[in-house]
């Protein structure tokens, strides 16, 4: 191959502007070819996501030392492109590398095996309240976190469960031979709990929580909801819940709510396998109004369920009758508890939720000001695929943010040596390419949920990683979410492990000081959160970013080695970093040393 292509998606010269782009906006692609014959042609080729027949060809223009063209896309929707090459005795194309990375490609041979760049186009910018925009959460699995009642007593305990005899006895299943849970186990966090312990959340600096689901249903973690208009009576009351929402904003926070919309619980009012419920339910007669609200594939006992948990029956989300009960009826789940006072909801399992639904929860959420839809997906959200589907979250109408799991990822794979600097940025690079401005500033950022293990059991017990890890949740783009007990020292593996009670009498205090001051750093540099920003690495053992909005400046770097660093000269790699800001930074590191797993964070440097 006597042919040279030159061409970066994260750099502005080649492609501008940088990112995702709105609707009828022009981009200009620039690239640099060499080759040892004559340049016939080069061709940009784009196409939209679907329709792969009827695809752009842009011949480029030559402009020393570039060939230039623009694409100006019609729709909102992901679009892919490449380019191709012809001289007078070759044939060649241009696209990203294995894995759908943006920044520099790779030549291939054959057309069949390019993988094309992606380009995201977004209807328009979307609204973000001010108060999530500058917020600071702490996510509460409601059952483990604080007893509200005086004397700790239960509340309403629930038939055929168990209650543990100590507040430190370790979270385990009971079950039977086909390891489905058969006794459900307690500990008898509640509502009142949340509001007794509002102090410490405000002193700590939250502004935020995001609580588990907290509507009626037979599991301690709710996500089998029985009764989508009732509180939990473990929980506690409707006027319980109404003081908490009143406290919560008193105290100058905001409340987000999970909302399991995907399937209920088999007992719930709407399937009522046991019979609980005064309700006819689905199981119990094709007659039931909710009948059509299930696919049963051998009624009654084979049916639809979420990855086939038979206690967890799928709704059909098509049902026009399912639509009005959460979100298109006056009086839908959606309406009743957010004119109750709630800020927002999170969608649990947003990939089983098609997007016409999600925009009809968004559309009956936006007759209420200043809240926020966040959605559980744990990919890159930009361009997910959920059974077969191309999701359309990010495009304007559905989701402000997603759950940030690529992000946690990232953060723990850098830090235990699994991930490369240099990997870290490019993975980092291309979630800022692909996210709308809005998403990839205000991601619902997390290091830990109650779906995953326990941060500190992830870095293998090791603090100075935990240090590295709160300071990295707190210092990057996105609005930072703690799980909660993670600054009280919380270990444990996949649930249940990951969900014990909170330690209030033996929480680990130097963690929990620590943890506020960097949520305290975060809420006096809420500034960074409109700025600009870059990451950049530092050879083998380095990662860093800033942050720059007119005389202002952050510089944060990690040492992600198992040994103290001397920064050199030649360690840097600013690509993505504006010239005068490069020579800043090198100026500030070169010749000090960075320590075994450091975190330093530089100001006005």
């Amino acid at each position: 191959m006597s042919i040279v292509i030159e061409y970066d998606s994260f750099q502005t010269t080649d492609k501008s502007p940088f990112g995702a782009i709105q609707k009828l906006s022009d981009v200009c692609f620039k690239v640099k070819v060499h080759a040892s014959d004559t340049i016939q042609k080069v061709i940009l080729h784009v196409a939209q996501d679907g329709h792969w027949d009827t695809e752009h060809q842009v011949v480029m223009d030559w402009h020393d030392p570039y060939y230039c063209g623009e694409f100006t896309p019609n729709n909102a929707s992901l679009y892919f492109y490449f380019f191709e090459v012809i001289t007078a005795n070759e044939q060649c194309f241009y696209g990203c590398p294995d894995g759908g990375y943006g920044g520099s490609g790779i030549i291939y041979n054959k057309r069949s095996d390019v993988q094309m760049y992606q380009l995201t186009v977004v209807d328009h910018v979307e609204p973000i309240p001010k108060w999530y925009r500058h917020g600071l959460a702490y996510q509460i699995f409601v059952d483990r976190f604080n007893n509200g009642n005086p004397d700790g007593h239960i509340n309403n305990p629930k038939p055929n469960s168990s209650i543990y005899g100590q507040k430190s006895d370790l979270p385990m299943y009971i079950r039977n031979n086909k390891q489905e849970v058969v006794r459900w186990d307690f500990y008898g966090g509640n509502l009142r709990g949340i509001e007794a312990k509002l102090p410490y959340l405000k002193q700590l600096g939250v502004t935020m929580i995001y609580l588990s689901p907290i509507f009626e249903a037979m599991s301690n973690h709710r996500y089998d909801t029985g009764d989508y208009l009732k509180i939990d009576p473990v929980l506690g009351t409707l006027a319980d819940f109404d003081h908490l929402v009143a406290a919560i904003h008193a105290a100058g926070m905001y409340v987000i709510l999970d909302g399991v919309f995907n399937h209920v619980g088999v007992n719930s009012r709407y399937f009522n396998q046991s019979g609980y419920y005064d309700t006819i339910g689905a199981e119990q007669s094709t007659d039931s109004k909710y009948y059509p609200w299930f696919t049963f594939t051998k009624y009654p006992n084979e049916y639809d369920s979420w990855w086939g948990v038979t206690d967890l029956p799928t709704v059909n989300k098509s049902n026009l009758d399912f639509q009005k009960f959460i979100y298109g009826g006056k009086d839908s789940v959606i309406d009743y508890w957010t004119s109750r006072g709630i800020d927002g909801w999170r969608l649990d399992v947003a990939d089983e939720l098609p997007d016409e639904f999600i925009m009809g929860i968004r559309q009956a959420l936006d007759k209420y000001p200043n809240k926020v839809l966040i959605g559980e997906v744990w990919e890159d959200a930009s361009h997910k695929l959920a059974y077969g589907r191309r999701r359309h979250y990010l495009e304007g109408g559905m989701l402000q943010a997603v759950m940030n799991y690529p992000l946690r990822k990232l953060i723990i794979r850098v830090l235990t040596g699994d991930l490369k600097p240099s990997e870290w940025w490019l993975e980092l690079m291309t979630l800022k390419e692909n996210y709308p401005k809005t998403v990839f500033n205000y991601n619902f950022n997390n290091i830990g949920s109650h779906d995953t293990e326990r941060i500190l059991t992830m870095l293998h017990n090791n603090h100075d990683w935990l240090q590295q890890a709160f300071g990295l949740l707190f210092t990057m783009p996105g609005v930072p979410c703690l799980y909660y007990g993670d600054e009280a020292g919380l270990t444990g593996g996949k649930d249940p492990a990951n969900r014990a009670y909170f330690p209030w009498d033996t929480a680990d205090t130097v963690t929990q000081a620590k943890v506020k001051e960097w949520y305290q750093w975060r809420s006096e540099h809420s500034w960074i959160n409109e700025a600009d920003f870059a990451p950049f690495y530092l050879c083998d053992y380095g990662i860093g970013f800033v942050y720059w909005q007119n005389n202002k400046q952050v510089l944060v770097v990690l040492n992600t080695s198992p040994n103290s660093r001397e920064v050199q000269t030649n360690d840097f790699m600013l690509d993505v970093i504006p010239s005068n800001l490069s020579a800043k930074i090198k100026k500030c590191l070169i010749g000090k040393t960075l320590d075994q797993s450091a975190i330093k964070v530089i100001e006005d440097f």
